[in-house]
């Protein structure tokens, strides 16, 4: 059996400590041989040392040379075992990152960040488009999917590969870290059970499910899931407002869709508790299009809502 398979399977129950090990182990082999090739040449251990350096590196000068029997035995010792061991330090760390970026690549290893992130689960066709999105507002994001969604073609985002209802992927993509979620299955049975595992894995973070239909947004409502869009009731709505309103598909688009402003959230300001909506319109700087409470917005349309503390501005911002 050739010596480095006897050293492959000699330091194979070190795991990863073995590069380590091996090269300990050539290092105390060069300083040994050095050691006894001075004894048996009669020469000073510093010589002895430069030449078992340049046996072990396969350098050679010949400057240096065993004069006798024992002398070579302790050459052919040295070169025997010091140079497949290096060998094979070399040969792990080259496989190691090659095998590391395969995996990467075919997101089999995932490396989340170390910083709050936004975990997407599911491959409904909206994906790469909301990939996008993200990516442009600097977000880091995780997206936890069987492969990489079609039409996606920018790489600034983790991929996790497998099931999104599978509760060790869920778990491994560790949503307590996330600072938010964003469930987006093509099935609404698939979303119902990522909630649950989400839910039951990170009970505070804040979910974001997009559904088919309304009864499921309510359902997913009681799972503690507050922001729900049911995609169905969406392009419904949308589609019989442009009816009535021919301009309305472009209004939606151009407050979502558009490099000129942003859709924002604001706290409510200390000194506005308790004051109308219309003074806090009055005083911002923005254009503040209603408030979100409880879950609910109200765009203070016929009424003029009073504000309380925990309120949420909905504001349109324009971009510098």
């Amino acid at each position: 059996m050739p010596i480095f398979l006897v050293v492959r399977r000699l330091f194979r129950p070190l795991g990863r400590y073995r590069e380590l090990a091996l090269v300990m182990t050539a290092v105390a082999i060069v300083f040994s041989g050095a050691g006894l090739f001075s004894l048996t040449q009669h020469i000073s251990y510093g010589v002895a040392l430069y030449w078992a350096i340049t046996t072990a590196t396969t350098v050679g000068y010949g400057d240096v040379t065993p004069h006798n029997t024992a002398g070579r035995l302790i050459a052919a010792g040295v070169m025997l075992t010091t140079i497949p061991i290096v060998a094979a330090v070399f040969a792990l760390v080259a496989g190691a990152a090659v095998v590391a970026r395969m995996r990467r690549i075919l997101g089999m290893e995932t490396r989340l960040p170390t910083h709050p992130y936004t975990l997407v689960y599911g491959t409904h066709p909206v994906l790469p488009r909301v990939l996008e999105e993200l990516q442009r507002a600097g977000d880091p994001v995780v997206l936890v999917a069987p492969a990489k969604p079609a039409g996606v073609h920018r790489e600034d985002f983790e991929l996790l590969v497998g099931e999104p209802t599978d509760e060790g992927i869920v778990a491994r993509s560790e949503p307590a870290r996330a600072n938010r979620a964003l469930i987006a299955c093509t099935q609404d049975s698939d979303t119902l059970v990522v909630a649950v595992a989400v839910h039951s894995l990170a009970p505070k973070l804040e979910v974001y499910a997009l559904t088919q239909s309304p009864r499921v947004a309510r359902a997913l409502h009681e799972l503690g899931v507050t922001h729900t869009l049911a995609s169905d009731e969406l392009v419904g709505h949308t589609l019989a407002k442009s009816l009535e309103t021919p301009e309305a598909g472009d209004l939606l688009l151009q407050l979502v869709d558009t490099d000129n402003y942003r859709l924002g959230e604001r706290p409510v300001d200390q000194a506005l508790v308790s004051r109308p909506l219309s003074e806090a319109r009055a005083r911002a700087g923005s254009l503040v299009l209603g408030i979100a409470r409880d879950g609910h917005v109200d765009l203070g349309v016929g009424n003029d809502p009073v504000l309380s503390a925990g309120d949420t501005l909905i504001v349109l911002d324009a971009l510098r």
